[in-house]
């Protein structure tokens, strides 16, 4: 296990404008975008994993990924309470099926660590269930990696004097109140519980095979840009970037039905 992390004690982010944010969070999404035909012409895939307090900034994280990308291999999956059928099964049934395909990249906003945090914290699972959970979960990442996924887990955390305002700013615009539910209410209210069940996870699961990143969030654009940076650095690794020569069969065609200027400028 890494080292313990302590929100408390997060170094804060570089201070930046948010025209520096904006070029940075561009930059990320370019790159991104070469990540994604390398991981479509190598046959890899990844796994990334969203987790954070309410208002934190996971949605707007999550915009900006799914911007930059093609839709055909990038699939996301907000994850709520289980269905009827899920709650019957055991509670990592449901991410099983909702794992990539080759060449494909499947994002959690929310995941399996909801055994560990809102079902720990609001007594959904006996404590004996959520106890044995850690060892279950770093077994199912470690076997994600052994198979040669890619998994990459980013916390974003938000202060909770931040969090009101957040939440106040929503309530007051109606185009942002289809963002608030009761829980979001009813897990500030057991503030301190979250924060021990949160620091208890990264002790219990920040392993080699998968670490945890996190990124304090009171300031929405710079920690957008930080995740995507993480990103960048964590599903680039080992992966060639250089972009793939035009396919020659695909040449061949052009070649006939467009002319040879055509062809010569698109290589």
């Amino acid at each position: 296990m890494a080292k313990s992390i302590r929100l408390k004690s997060l170094p804060p982010l570089p201070e930046r404008s948010k025209e520096e944010n904006d070029r940075l969070v561009k930059a990320h999404q370019e790159t991104l975008v070469r990540i994604q035909q390398a991981l479509l012409f190598s046959g890899q895939r990844a796994v990334v994993v969203f987790e954070g307090m309410d208002a934190a900034g996971k949605g707007g994280t999550i915009r900006r990924l799914a911007w930059a990308m093609d839709p055909r291999s990038l699939k996301v999956w907000p994850i709520g309470a289980p269905n009827e059928i899920e709650a019957k099964q055991h509670y990592l049934q449901r991410f099983w099926t909702r794992l990539p395909e080759k060449t494909q990249i499947a994002v959690f906003d929310r995941s399996w660590y909801g055994r560990v945090l809102v079902e720990r914290v609001e007594g959904l699972t006996p404590a004996q269930n959520w106890r044995r959970a850690y060892q279950e979960i770093n077994a199912f990442e470690q076997q994600l990696v052994d198979d040669g996924i890619r998994v990459v887990k980013i916390f974003l955390h938000i202060s909770k004097e931040q969090q009101r305002k957040e939440l106040i700013e929503r309530l007051r615009d109606p185009l942002k109140r289809w963002k608030l539910s009761y829980d979001d209410f009813r897990n500030r209210a057991r503030w301190s519980d979250y924060v021990e069940a949160i620091e208890d996870m990264f002790d219990r699961t920040n392993t080699k095979a998968a670490p945890w990143d996190v990124v304090p969030s009171d300031d929405k654009p710079a920690a957008r840009a930080q995740a995507l940076g993480i990103l960048v650095k964590r599903l680039s690794k080992g992966l060639d970037l250089s972009l793939p020569p035009l396919d020659r069969k695909v040449a061949r065609m052009a070649l006939k039905m467009l002319g040879k200027n055509a062809v010569k400028s698109a290589r």
